[in-house]
């Protein structure tokens, strides 16, 4: 744990930051890698459509479980079966010999990164606090910049000019060294856990009621009784949660109005977030008549200045506030999709896209990191997984109910200039909701 005189990080940053990329890379390869996975496996879109839907369903499913696990057991512990979890998984995805099997490890893949990802995010708030946990939190933030940029570019690079399978075989040596640094450098919480219990009617509940919830977005059939069955199941957790002795996801973490606010701002900024890269990147493609490597390329005028931005978050936050910052990165990034909803792809890349862009780039850069410090903001250590559990379900299912709602609203549009100029508009709705939810966090105290 950090005291008042610590100045340096140590490797459990690094081991933090490598492992955000282990995900974030991950999703990359199977974006740029699904076209030739349907030709190899010979899968129809249907299928080829479950190989990021059954990862996406577990991870979310799976979420606030292992993050009240890292609380209850031992933080190490679950890292580390992440981890093996995870690399095994990617091993068998690498070797499959059939879209089955495919898709099968890539669900058990997704429980894998469920476990890991409240882990890092918890290991930052057990061994660092004060600015040293703002500096952190803004490398995390810097991280899903360079590291969205380098997956997108790593994964055109591998699905060009080798097998889709060597993506997955470089997420098992990621995964070998992060398992190698965390044996060495992460050591076991020793907190007294024996009066915590594990809560599993709400670990049920939770698990059916986020599952089912990102079926019902992703999903091809049953849709309608998916829906249903999210209503029951989630509004079970909630009941079950406010009774609980040891809740999965304590209520608490929402009654305070700065990480409730934080909560929703991030659910539609990711919101946002993701339907720009999924969709842009088609776009681009179809528009411009471009490799999906070059889009990739096309791409570096948001993740780069993301990244340089995030770089600097820290200090900001120091001169002004959190909230300052976070209120400034949403104006920004509103201001850069609105803009690219008025000018258009039909302007050209450099005035139509890359322009917006870089506001874009810059208000993402702003906006991440005093997210995730407001989303923990006065938590107290018994729930610290728990917490950092809501700030990547909120992250996970934003994302893909944004996703959802901008596809849809844009799928009948046949033009792919008209299309992506209508979903930047949609984008563009999610973002002012954003903005409302980051001025709200004024209304209360507030960092």
């Amino acid at each position: 744990m950090e005291t008042k005189e610590q100045t340096k990080f140590g490797m459990i940053l690094p081991i933090v930051l490598i492992s955000y990329f282990l995900i974030l890379l991950n999703n990359s390869l199977v974006f740029t890698s699904t076209v030739q996975i349907s030709q190899e496996l010979h899968m129809n879109s249907l299928m080829v459509s479950w190989v990021s839907n059954a990862y996406a369903l577990t991870f979310g499913g799976f979420l606030a479980f292992s993050a009240r696990l890292g609380d209850i057991l031992d933080r190490r512990t679950v890292l580390l079966s992440g981890l093996v979890l995870f690399g095994i998984a990617s091993l068998l995805v690498a070797l499959s010999p059939d879209q089955t099997f495919l898709i099968a490890m890539r669900a058990v893949q997704g429980i894998g990164g469920a476990l890991l990802a409240p882990a890092t995010l918890a290991l930052l708030m057990d061994n660092y606090t004060g600015k040293m946990l703002t500096r952190a939190i803004a490398y995390y933030g810097a991280t899903a910049g360079i590291g969205a940029s380098l997956g997108l570019i790593i994964g055109g690079l591998i699905t060009s000019y080798s097998s889709w399978r060597n993506g997955f075989y470089l997420d098992v040596i990621v995964t070998l060294i992060l398992l190698w640094l965390s044996l060495r450098h992460v050591y076991s919480t020793k907190q007294d856990r024996t009066s915590a219990s594990i809560d599993w009617w709400g670990t049920l509940t939770s698990i059916i009621g986020f599952s089912s919830l990102v079926y019902s977005i992703n999903g091809t059939a049953f849709r309608k009784s998916a829906i249903m069955i999210t209503i029951i199941a989630l509004t079970s957790f909630v009941l079950i949660e406010n009774k609980a002795k040891d809740p999965i996801m304590p209520l608490v973490i929402f009654k305070d109005n700065q990480r409730a606010s934080a909560l929703i701002a991030r659910f539609f900024m990711l919101g946002a977030s993701m339907s720009y890269f999924f969709l842009m990147p088609q776009a681009l493609q179809k528009v411009f008549g471009i490799t999906p490597l070059m889009a990739a390329i096309y791409f570096l005028p948001l993740t780069v200045v993301q990244f340089i931005v995030s770089l600097f978050v820290a200090r900001l936050t120091f001169k002004t506030s959190n909230t300052a910052v976070m209120i400034g990165g949403a104006l920004v990034d509103t201001f850069g999709l609105a803009l690219g909803a008025y000018l258009g792809i039909g302007q050209g890349y450099l005035i139509g896209v890359a322009l917006p862009m870089i506001f874009i780039g810059i208000g993402q850069g702003l906006i991440m990191s005093p997210l995730t410090v407001a989303g923990v903001a006065n938590i107290q250590d018994e729930i610290a997984g728990a917490a950092s559990g809501a700030v990547n379900t909120v992250h996970q299912i934003g994302g893909a109910v944004g996703l959802a709602i901008v596809s849809a609203a844009s799928a009948s549009i046949t033009d792919p200039s008209a299309m992506i100029d209508h979903a930047q508009l949609w984008m563009t709705v999610l973002a002012v909701i954003m903005l409302m939810a980051c001025l709200n966090v004024l209304r209360g105290p507030h960092e």
